[in-house]
């Protein structure tokens, strides 16, 4: 890309109507663009609704693409108590799912979970035994115990050991924070960076890694019988630049970055009555670029 091209502003898309006519598939994230960790965005659903409803030489898919650790049905029980209809999307993909993949290839290990119970079906159906730390084979990491009150310092005695050890890491919430009640929660990711940084070694499932973008271009060819869509028809939307847009960048696909999102206070959305104005500097700092900015995802 040359220098210019580089430079090339950032359009901000007043709704995805502006660009709906070019893509075949959405890979859309979930927490952040669908639903807040309270309500669900009616305006995000209806988009996704109206996308599918397109004409064209195909039909109109979205995939859910998920850093959640659990297996997919988990995140569509979630979505539907915060009254996000099944009509906005054709399948749910998770870092849950893919972590218990990695999981089946080590049949009869010995597990430590590092992270709440309640993501614990993670391991339904594996041949594993969850054990405690001093017994692992291998650690999960799903996120801190308690992500209310925890940070990543609170880990750094049991890292160490486990580092000591030699024991491998799976991380199956990439996500370093997660925006809830206006707050910004650390994920599975922090405790994993961590890990990784006294030498521990990691293995990460989800965003913005390679395999979940490959295993969601998968799932789009089992839905109709086709091939898979051209990468230069599918679009991730997506709330966070290190995840969502650097994954879709990595991968060779565009991507739309929701405003309100886990940047919203960097780029002053704090407040409900302040609109999405210049994020041209932003923008200018990070490690990459999305190809369109829209405030929330709506039609």
């Amino acid at each position: 890309m040359s220098d210019r091209a580089a430079a090339a502003p950032v359009p901000t898309l007043r709704g995805f109507a502006e660009v709906a006519e070019s893509y075949d598939l959405i890979l859309c994230d979930v927490w952040g663009v669908l639903h807040d960790g309270r309500v669900g965005h009616k305006a995000a659903s209806e988009a996704l609704i109206r996308f599918r409803g397109l004409s064209g030489e195909r039909p109109r898919r979205v995939i859910l693409v998920s850093n959640a650790p659990r297996p997919w049905r988990g995140v569509q029980t979630i979505l539907d108590g915060y009254g996000v209809p099944r009509e906005a999307y054709d399948a749910i993909l998770t870092s849950g799912d893919l972590t218990h993949a990695l999981l089946a290839q080590h049949p009869g290990e010995r597990v430590y979970h590092l992270g709440p119970d309640r993501d614990r079906p993670i391991y339904e159906g594996l041949d594993l035994r969850l054990v405690p730390a001093a017994e692992a084979q291998r650690v999960v990491c799903t996120g801190l115990f308690d992500d209310d009150i925890e940070t990543a310092e609170d880990y750094r005695e049991e890292l160490a050991d486990l580092r000591a050890r030699g024991i491998p890491m799976i991380c199956a919430n990439p996500d370093l924070v997660v925006e809830r009640n206006r707050r910004l929660i650390p994920c599975a990711g922090v405790i994993a960076a961590a890990y990784a940084e006294i030498g521990g070694e990691v293995v990460y499932a989800g965003k913005p890694y390679r395999p979940v973008y490959d295993a969601a271009l998968a799932k789009a060819g089992t839905l109709d019988g086709l091939p898979a869509p051209d990468l230069a028809r599918v679009v991730a939307v997506g709330d966070a630049i290190r995840t969502d847009i650097a994954g879709a960048s990595a991968a060779g696909i565009a991507s739309i970055l929701v405003a309100r999102g886990i940047h919203a206070e960097e780029l002053g959305l704090t407040a409900e009555h302040h609109s999405l104005g210049d994020v041209a500097d932003w923008l200018s700092r990070q490690p990459v670029r999305p190809n369109a900015v829209i405030e929330r995802l709506a039609w």
